[in-house]
């Protein structure tokens, strides 16, 4: 069985992507578990075999406790914790052979609060990867590329698992600005030169010095486009899945 985390900021596509590739997957005759992992959820576009709202429930934080949505939302974040357990035993239950976990909706819930990598921890033992997604309509810009770069940098340092990174609705861009983003995540000399001449002042001396910071790490950021609405890029992306869940054997047989 392989643990699949989608993770990227607020309207970055993680819900989308989780369907598309779900259903992708059970076409080509995997068998797939689905979680949503999102406890202030109102509306997904799949229906998950795991679902964390009903182990906790936001509205019932809210008047049990007094809280607004957003501290509601923190207390759930770390409530699932202690709910992991449970949640395990019904992904074990479905016999998966991939699990594909949709992740809150507002991407510190989970990555940058200590339940965060307890719960990539314990959820199951099994081999793991983190799928990071990039806008792409954000990620136009030099200096945004540059501020989810240090974002996914950030992530992989919480959790210290394989991570696929997706330029996701590539669909919403032309052609040629696509590829002028993935140039920048293959070549830190492409970045640098747009960085040098579309931005200034301080905006291009921090995303110069963190651009720079990122690639003497020496980790892989590669973007693959893909798009859930045209199904762009999914075979690349379940390639490069493979290669870093089952050094690029097929999930099953």
């Amino acid at each position: 069985m392989f643990i699949i985390f989608i993770i990227g900021t607020a309207g970055s596509g993680k819900s989308l992507l989780t369907a598309t590739f779900s259903e992708w997957l059970k076409m080509s005759k995997q068998n797939v578990g689905v979680v949503n992992l999102d406890p202030g959820a109102l509306m997904l576009p799949y229906s998950p075999d795991v679902d964390v709202r009903n182990h906790v429930n936001v509205g019932d934080l809210m008047e049990r406790y007094g809280l607004g949505p957003n501290g509601a939302l923190i207390v759930a974040a770390d409530l699932i914790a202690d709910k992991i357990d449970a949640i395990s035993r019904e992904i074990e239950e479905l016999k998966p052979d991939v699990v594909l976990v949709d992740t809150p909706g507002q991407m510190e819930l989970f990555a940058f609060r200590a339940s965060g990598p307890y719960i990539t921890c314990e959820l199951t033992k099994e081999n793991k990867a983190i799928v990071y997604l990039c806008d792409a309509a954000f990620s136009l810009n030099p200096l945004n590329y540059v501020s989810n770069l240090f974002l996914s940098a950030a992530v992989y340092n919480r959790f210290l698992v394989p991570q696929v990174h997706i330029l996701s609705k590539c669909d919403l861009l032309p052609e040629e600005d696509v590829n002028r983003i993935v140039d920048w995540s293959a070549d830190p000399k492409a970045l640098e030169d747009a960085i040098e001449q579309k931005l200034e002042g301080t905006k291009r001396l921090l995303s110069r010095s963190m651009a720079r910071a990122i690639h003497e790490l020496g980790i892989d950021f590669l973007l693959i486009p893909v798009s859930s609405k045209t199904n762009e890029g999914i075979i690349n992306f379940n390639t490069a899945l493979e290669r870093v869940l089952s050094a690029g054997e097929k999930y099953t047989y």
